[in-house]
């Protein structure tokens, strides 16, 4: 395995609080130190989906206010099971290889 350059952020599940004042720290942090951020929007089911954005700083400032998640949640059943879970490791490398 290389060296990291990018990172994906999602949210899955429930969004509770603190979650975009998270995803704003992990940004910043991120960009700080040379690494390019993708938001990846919807959960589990943008990254299938492709639903997936680079993040600059602009786009994750006056967020920490808002409720909820600027991602975006939603469950996706498929993943929980093991063949749902290889699934989701195949498009995770294919991603990788690809943004």
């Amino acid at each position: 395995m290389g060296t990291v350059k990018c990172i994906g952020i999602l949210t899955s599940g429930g969004d509770a609080p603190g979650m975009n004042a998270a995803i704003r720290a992990v940004t910043r942090a991120a960009i700080y130190n040379g690494l390019q951020v993708k938001g990846i929007y919807r959960g589990y089911k943008g990254l299938v989906t492709g639903e997936i954005k680079e993040f600059r700083s602009q786009d994750v400032s006056n967020i920490i206010q808002l409720g909820g998640t600027i991602l975006k949640t939603a469950r996706c059943k498929e993943f929980t099971t093991l063949r749902g879970g290889n699934r989701l490791t195949r498009i995770c490398k294919k991603k990788e290889s690809t943004h």
